[in-house]
């Protein structure tokens, strides 16, 4: 008992800052009923729920372009909404039903990314949610203010 009272007094503090950082973040295009948030912040850190690029009704575009760009836009929204842009993230991942289509994937994706790209990753997947064509997760990490961008090469 005095070990438990031990570590809580060492550690209690630390786990409960980082269960107090944490924010749950939900926009008006969230899907109801569905059981997970949009993204949740802990310290400088968003994490993006995945995205099937649904419009405000619910409905998928038969287009893949289309709903390709619908799903980046609905993301972009999330990250407004915790105040952070796409210039924040710094990993997609994106789930393909047809990895035919990869390519016109990466001209859509580079209408929103350019300059420092993301890490990324594509994955062939058998089937999503509502029929979708494919589903993008990102996680973003807010830029220092200072403004400071870090060159890769």
């Amino acid at each position: 008992m005095r070990l438990l009272a031990t570590l809580l007094m060492l550690f209690g503090p630390m786990v409960l800052a980082a269960v107090a950082q944490r924010k749950y973040i939900n926009t008006p295009l969230h899907p109801q009923g569905l059981p997970f948030s949009d993204a949740v912040l802990v310290g400088d850190t968003l994490y993006l729920s995945g995205n099937i690029g649904s419009d405000k009704a619910g409905a998928v575009p038969a287009d893949f372009s289309e709903e390709a760009r619908q799903a980046l836009k609905n993301l972009g929204e999330v990250l407004k909404a915790a105040g952070f842009d796409y210039a924040d993230v710094v990993k997609v991942n994106v789930f393909l039903t047809d990895m035919a289509r990869f390519d016109e994937w990466n001209k859509v994706y580079r209408e929103f990314f350019q300059g420092d790209l993301p890490a990324r990753s594509t994955v062939g997947v058998a089937s999503l949610a509502r029929g979708a064509k494919l589903e993008v997760e990102m996680i973003a990490v807010k830029r220092k203010a200072s403004g400071a961008k870090s060159k890769s090469k």
